[in-house]
């Protein structure tokens, strides 16, 4: 048996709501950034990367892999992803690949879910 208990129990639009809704509504394009940059957090190992990044700022390639006790490669495939998504920016310095936060939106991203997910106990 289906549980509706979540559904209306009659059929009664609001029309203001609905109206204010549709002016507040996401357009397909933004939508699909959205969840892009949604399915690339959908990783366990990015995340911590990422929160590596917005601990310590800027690390170098070899110090995120020794920190996540991970192979440079499997590290470098997981820089490529989040800077696809422009999630992190790189900077060499000589031979070295230096990576960090693309910007602030990224940080507030990561403490925002991270407050989320501690609160939920």
């Amino acid at each position: 048996m289906q549980d509706n208990s979540d559904l209306c129990e009659i059929h009664k639009t609001h029309p203001e709501k609905v109206e204010a809704a549709h002016k507040h509504a996401l357009d397909d394009v933004t939508s699909l950034r959205l969840a892009e940059i949604f399915k690339v957090l959908g990783d366990k190992t990015r995340i911590k990367l990422l929160s590596l990044l917005a601990c310590e700022k800027e690390l170098c390639v070899c110090d995120i892999a020794a920190a996540l006790d991970m192979q440079q490669s499997a590290i470098s495939h997981q820089l490529r992803v989040l800077r696809g998504a422009r999630l992190v920016k790189f900077r060499k310095d000589g031979k070295e690949a230096y990576y960090s936060l693309d910007d602030d939106h990224v940080v507030r991203l990561m403490n925002q879910g991270l407050e989320h997910v501690t609160e939920l106990g």
